[in-house]
């Protein structure tokens, strides 16, 4: 399954699971994004072959910050106080610019949710960040 084939992509990196915690949330953020944009962009593939044009307008509907926002305050009372703490941290990061497309709150609470999913990843807890994913959509 998915949790598989992250253990084995990553089996060679060591990544100390008491220095998680440790790392800045706009880190953790960094590495959530990318995670969430591969998954976005895997579930907007799966609803079709269209062009790339289309594949990019449907995937910013879910990972443009007003969505990300929205879809923490969806969610918040289903995570974990740790997660729910990971998100308040992440929320809290004062980030170096904010999009031009992108109300600072909205923007703020989206970065917590990415914080997360940086978390779980980091923290090889994979079923618990498919199932937050999954909460998603």
């Amino acid at each position: 399954m998915i949790e598989d084939f992250f253990k084995n992509m990553f089996a060679e990196i060591d990544l100390k699971k008491q220095d998680i915690r440790e790392y800045s949330p706009l880190v953790l953020a960094y590495l959530g994004d990318a995670i969430y944009e591969l998954f976005i962009r895997t579930l907007v593939l799966s609803e079709g072959n269209r062009s790339v044009y289309k594949l990019h307008k449907r995937s910013t509907e879910y990972v443009k910050a007003k969505a990300q926002s929205s879809t923490i305050h969806r969610i918040l009372e289903s995570l974990t106080e740790e997660e729910q703490e990971i998100v308040r941290r992440g929320r809290n990061a004062k980030p170096g610019t904010v999009p031009k497309n992108a109300d600072i709150v909205e923007y703020k609470y989206a970065t917590g949710f990415e914080s997360l999913l940086g978390y779980l990843y980091l923290k090889q807890d994979y079923v618990r960040l498919i199932e937050i994913l999954k909460m998603c959509i």
